[in-house]
């Protein structure tokens, strides 16, 4: 893949949110490596000690439901990129958003996966919002509601 393709695909800057890196890390790392990924796992027991069981598990239900449901091809950069693809922005927003705006985000994860219904990831996203969140690591990443889907479905 030539330069110039490889500056088109790596759109967004990483959020400056700690937390919002990790959770791009290990997407990236379970995608890469599949779900069991020890690089990933390490990365939540750094981040999580003790409690990182939870997190762990239910990012891993959102990934294998994402694999599952989706008919679309998910671009991922490589785990050590300093820029995020627009669908690991569009999978970032849709995790940090979709406790607060469950309607509106399931709409933009039907329009990534290219599916008309996508429940099973709605409610796995907000589990794992809901975890981080409880274990004092919530997520922020906002787009505008009336933004255009960063992730364009050919």
């Amino acid at each position: 893949m030539s330069e110039a393709a490889q500056e088109r695909m790596l759109l967004h800057p990483l959020p400056e949110s700690h937390n919002s890196r990790l959770l791009i890390y290990a997407m990236r790392r379970m995608a890469q490596g599949g779900l069991n990924d020890a690089f990933a796992a390490n990365a939540m027991l750094s981040l999580f000690g003790a409690r990182s069981r939870r997190p762990i598990l239910l990012l891993r239900a959102l990934m294998a439901e994402m694999a599952r449901s989706s008919n679309n091809h998910i671009i991922v950069a490589p785990s050590c990129c300093r820029m995020m693809t627009a669908a690991e922005g569009e999978m970032l927003m849709i995790v940090a958003s979709a406790q607060e705006r469950p309607r509106f985000i399931h709409g933009r994860i039907c329009n990534l996966l290219g599916v008309d219904h996508a429940l099973g990831v709605l409610s796995s996203a907000q589990a794992v919002a809901q975890a981080f969140g409880d274990l004092g690591r919530p997520l922020d990443y906002s787009v505008d509601a009336e933004a255009e889907p960063a992730f364009p479905i050919d």
